[in-house]
This record gives structure tokens, C-alpha cells and sequence, in this order.
């Protein structure tokens, strides 16, 4: 739940350069958070190097992998229809086809995919992409092959990712793996495993490659990125076991992003997701010290109940949220903020709603990701408490928070009527062929004539209109600070 999804990428499927000197096709679908579609670049990485393309046409394909998600209900439920389809295809058209399952499902439902169901030839969790050479080997040979074991150490840091972004504009950085916050409503913990960071200089190096190849932001990404801790290697929660050297010498998450801003300071900053109980003010500082960090935060908070918050077993209470909330509108005035909700968590009463309902309205979000709760298995709330709230109440409360959000939100964009904003052009309008697409600062999406600009360009766009969740306006000149004033 802590990961952001965008419903729009769900079941994109990768598209890469070829290589002449590849044979063999792939085709590869991804579900889930940004990490996942990170993760599906790493694979794809890997497999180019075994001789593979990638193509968009399922029934062509030698190996089909979806990289999967254990955090909604829906998410695996639209798995396991995609599995049917590539078994119908195996069966009618392409007998030779392999099929596997990765990330989170793939660690949660093993034996099932592989033993019960046999719908899969393989099975690979979030931390074992590179022994998918050895298992597809194992395959071959007739073998079922599997491998979700978490790893201490991989980060995957040596890989240098393909990237699924096609318009060399935008693209993830992931900085850290795994969770050890142990929400009692996630499954995070149990299918990437604990917390481990990259090392600082492979995160510059692979930035800094991007913008030699022309990219112009770049998001930092984790599960929870303000946990970011380099010490020399291993587990966050092994960090007071370091010698006194290493401790000194650590790199945490504020370091980290003041390092790539000064770095690359033609490149606009992005981070991905923040937890409330672990973002520290002088994160807010290194932001505000430099404009090529954007000035937008997510940040989850799941409920505005205390009481649910502690069953949920998050570390913060409301009215230490309000103050993190209170701090960061002080450093940054003009932040814009989005936050996770869960409406119907077990026990959850009117009461406990109406607290979620005067905490949105406190920090009036930008907008956010809400959902009703959906129960996990394998997770504590699964375990020890029971989903007693009716589904009827849960999505009634869910389309409270929706509509109040929704209200919130239009009030939000009126603020930049009129108003001049910087946009890195990323893509094509949906709805008009003859507009460009890009976001500002917050993260806010605006939609303009394409004039004589082009994808990858920052421009000024001057605001004349606001929808629900768009600003429509005109581009009226490049941004300068982008291309000249650069400290």
C-alpha cells in the first residue's frame, strides 16, 4: 500500500531496442508499484545478454514473464487471468512457449503456481533475477525451476537497467530494496525482505549516465526511501553492529540526495516513497536548497485514527504527522504533498473515519491513492485480526474520502490560475495529438499546444485553465534556469 500505482502502466509490456544478434523473444508484462517496473528493466537487462528481444506480440514469444504484486486483492486477481490467457496460448498456438511468474506473487504463492496449479515452468522472487539464466537452463531440461529466496545483500546495483521509459525523458533510480517497518497490513517485509541500500557511487554513476544519454529526471525509488543507509553494505537493522569507521563515514538519505542534485544539476529530482516516521527534517532542508529537487512529497498515512494507526502498527501518531506536515509547509511553502488512505481497516469505527476525514481537510492534499482495505494473507492483520468491517460500509466511507479529496484537490489547482509554471514536456497528450504532456514542480499534470517544442524540454506554460486533476495553458518560453543559470 505504500507504493504508488499508476492503474494507467498496469500490464504494460516492456519495450526495448533489438539486437541484430539476438534470436530468442521475450515478452514481459509488469503489475504492481514503480519498483516493479524497475525491477522488470533489471530483468530485462539480464536477458538481453542471454539473447533476447523483447516483443509486444504474446503469441511470437519464446519466454513470457509477468512481474507481479501482492499488495491489492485486484492486482492478483488480474495475474491470474493474464496466467490463463498465456496457458491458452500455449496451448493452441505456441506449444514451446515458457512461461514465469516474478516478484512478490511469485515469493507468496510458490508451491501453488508451481505444484497445485502447474501453470508456470518458473518461479522467481524480487532478489534472485540473476539466477534466471540458470533456472530457465533448468527448464530446458524439463525441470520446474524456482528461486524466491531473499537475498542480505542484492540490490542489484551492478546492473545497469534498460530503461521501460521509451521517451528518454524520465526514469527510476532504485536506491534501496526491501521493508522493515512491518505495517500489519503489507506484505512488503515478507516478499522483498529487509531493508538494504545501494552504494552511493553506483547510484551517481548510473545517474549520470542517464543524463549523458540525454535523460532529464530521474525519481529515486524504495520502498521506503528515507531509510536509505550506507554504511559499507548489509542490512539497515545491522547498522550498530558497524565499526566506528563505517558509522562515521555513512551516507543516509539527505546525503545521498544532496550529492546527486549537486551532481547533475540539469537534472530534475524526484523520491519515491517516503514514511512518515522516518523522514527527517534535513531531508526537507536538502530539498530546499536546491532548485532541481522537486517540491513534492508522497507521503502515506493510512489512517487519522491513532488507534488504527497503532493496530496498523504505524510508528507516528496524527498529531506527530501534522507537525512533520506543519514543518515542511514552513521550509517549503509551495510543496505539494499525496497520500496513501485505507478506509474499513479491522475495527475500524465512524468515528475512527470521521478522524481520516479531518486529517485530509488538515493537510489538504494534492491528491492521493485510496483504497478500501483489502485483507493479505500472510500478513499480521491477516493473522491476528478479523475483517469485521461489511464491504458496503468500507466502500461508503472509501467514496467519502474520495469525494473530499477530490473537492480538496480542485481548490489546490486554482492556485496556479494565471500563473506561469515550469513543465518538462514528457509525452503526447492522450486526448490531443496536437499537445504536450508534462508535469511541474508538484507533480501536477498540464497539457499545452505542442508550438515548436519538443519532448524533453523544460518550458514555461502560463495556466488558463484547471480541471479536476489538469492545468490547460500555453507554453510562452523556455525555461531558463534549465538551460543557463545552472550553479
Amino acid at each position: 500500500m505504500e507504493k504508488i500505482i499508476d492503474e494507467h502502466k498496469q500490464g504494460e509490456a516492456l519495450t526495448l531496442e533489438r539486437k541484430l544478434e539476438n534470436s530468442k523473444k521475450l515478452f514481459i508484462e509488469s503489475y504492481g508499484c514503480q519498483m516493479n517496473f524497475a525491477d522488470s528493466e533489471v530483468v530485462a537487462s539480464i536477458l538481453a545478454n542471454e539473447g533476447y528481444n523483447t516483443t509486444q506480440n504474446l503469441e511470437e514469444a519464446d519466454l513470457v514473464l509477468v512481474n507481479t504484486c501482492s499488495i491489492r486483492e485486484k492486482a492478483e486477481v488480474t495475474v491470474r487471468k493474464r496466467l490463463e490467457k498465456y496457458q491458452a496460448v500455449k496451448r493452441k498456438q505456441n506449444p514451446t512457449m515458457k512461461v514465469g511468474v516474478l516478484g512478490c506473487m511469485a515469493e507468496r504463492l510458490k508451491s501453488k503456481f508451481l505444484e497445485e496449479e502447474k501453470i508456470v515452468d518458473l518461479v522467481v522472487g524480487p532478489d534472485a533475477y540473476k539466477d534466471i539464466p540458470n533456472l530457465l537452463s533448468e527448464v530446458e531440461e524439463g525441470r520446474d525451476a524456482v528461486n524466491v529466496i531473499l537475498s542480505k545483500e542484492e540490490t542489484y546495483g551492478d546492473i545497469s537497467p534498460v530503461r521501460l521509459q521509451t521517451n528518454g525523458v524520465t526514469a527510476f533510480v532504485s536506491i534501496t530494496r526491501g521493508c522493515d517497518n512491518m505495517c500489519t497490513f503489507c506484505v512488503v517485509p515478507f516478499t522483498r525482505g529487509r531493508e538494504r541500500s545501494r552504494d552511493p557511487q553506483s547510484i551517481l554513476e548510473e545517474v549520470e549516465d542517464l543524463a549523458n544519454r540525454g535523460f532529464k529526471e530521474i525519481t529515486l525509488l524504495g520502498q521506503n526511501v528515507d531509510s536509505y543507509l550506507w554504511y559499507g553494505g548489509g542490512l539497515k537493522k545491522d547498522f550498530d553492529k558497524a565499526s566506528e569507521m563505517a558509522k562515521a563515514t555513512a551516507v543516509n538519505f539527505a546525503q545521498l540526495m544532496d550529492m546527486v542534485a549537486k551532481a547533475q544539476p540539469k537534472m530534475r529530482i524526484r523520491f519515491s516513497t517516503s514514511n512518515p516516521q522516518d523522514m527527517t527534517l534535513d531531508v526537507i532542508e536538502v530539498m530546499a536548497s536546491h532548485k532541481n529537487i522537486c517540491n513534492y512529497i508522497h507521503l502515506p498515512v493510512q489512517s487519522g485514527s491513532d488507534r488504527i494507526l497503532k493496530l496498523m502498527n504505524r510508528q507516528h501518531t496524527v498529531a506527530e504527522y501534522k507537525t512533520l506536515i506543519d514543518n515542511i509547509k514552513n521550509l517549503i511553502p509551495d510543496i505539494g504533498i499525496s497520500q496513501d488512505m485505507i478506509t474499513g481497516f479491522p475495527t475500524e469505527t465512524e468515528e475512527d473515519h470521521q478522524g481520516t476525514l479531518d486529517l485530509i481537510d488538515y493537510v489538504k492534499y494534492d491528491y492521493g491513492f485510496m483504497f478500501y482495505y483489502s485483507e493479505r494473507p500472510g500478513t499480521l492483520a491477516e493473522r491476528k485480526m478479523e475483517d469485521d468491517i461489511p464491504l458496503e460500509i468500507k466502500k461508503r466511507r472509501l467514496q467519502d474520502v474520495i469525494d473530499l479529496q477530490r473537492e480538496i484537490s480542485r481548490k489546490n489547482l486554482l492556485r496556479y490560475q494565471d500563473q506561469i509554471i515550469e513543465v518538462l514536456i514528457e509525452k503526447e497528450s492522450k486526448k490531443n495529438k496536437d499537445e504536450w504532456s508534462g508535469r511541474n514542480d508538484q507533480n501536477v499534470v498540464a497539457v499545452f499546444p505542442k508550438g515548436d517544442y519538443k519532448v524533453g524540454d523544460f518550458v514555461n506554460v502560463k495556466v488558463n485553465e484547471c480541471t479536476t486533476g489538469t492545468l490547460i495553458g500555453e507554453a510562452v518560453g523556455y525555461a531558463d534556469y534549465w538551460y543557463n543559470n545552472v550553479d
